[in-house]
């Protein structure tokens, strides 16, 4: 469903298991971002009101969810660390288009989102099925759901606001500069690294 063209080695749950503070800071700041790029849409994008509605909620939704990684993080004795910068996520901003059209930018900024959305769900089924700790397994099964939709929504928003664009052809683009870039990572205790 997700497309994505080299997948994570799930011995990446390895890593993650020596430092759980470590990926619990790093994932909740990654729900902060994702709510934060949702509300830059909205901003760029007034005048798109079906737009402007899902967007508010998938902000909301990805504070709540940065609710409840921080409540994790509290209940397991640690403290939400400093937020760091996501690589991944500074590597895929490169493709995105800065010239052309305000919907040429629109357009790869959604499909820079739904390519997010796509890794992190894709990166939660990896841990749902592979991380020891029973709590987290079924914390990230349940959140997969809502990546998968995050991803749709996103996605199905690009096509849109195409207007005459080939957005899939885009898309197959950005799946194929994804699967370079991602193959860089995957060696340590982040979401996305």
């Amino acid at each position: 469903m997700l497309g994505l063209k080299l997948p994570t080695d799930p011995r990446w749950v390895n890593i993650v298991e020596k430092n759980l503070s470590e990926i619990l800071t790093d994932h909740a700041w990654c729900e902060q971002k994702a709510a934060t790029n949702a509300i830059n849409l909205v901003i760029n994008n007034p005048e798109k009101t079906d737009l402007v509605k899902d967007m508010l909620s998938i902000a909301q939704e990805e504070l709540q969810h940065f609710e409840m990684v921080h409540n994790i993080i509290i209940e397991r004795g640690y403290t939400l660390g400093h937020e760091c910068r996501d690589e991944y996520v500074n590597d895929l901003l490169k493709f995105c288009k800065v010239g052309g059209t305000k919907t040429d930018r629109l357009i790869d900024r959604l499909l820079f989102a739904a390519m997010i959305e796509a890794r992190s769900c894709e990166r939660f089924r990896i841990l749902s099925t592979n991380i020891n700790d029973k709590e987290l397994a079924q914390f990230y099964h349940d959140l997969m759901a809502s990546e998968a939709n995050h991803y749709t929504v996103f996605l199905n928003y690009a096509r849109k606001y195409g207007e005459g664009r080939d957005v899939n052809a885009r898309w197959q683009e950005w799946l194929n500069y994804e699967a370079e870039v991602i193959a860089n990572y995957g060696k340590s205790e982040t979401m996305h690294g």
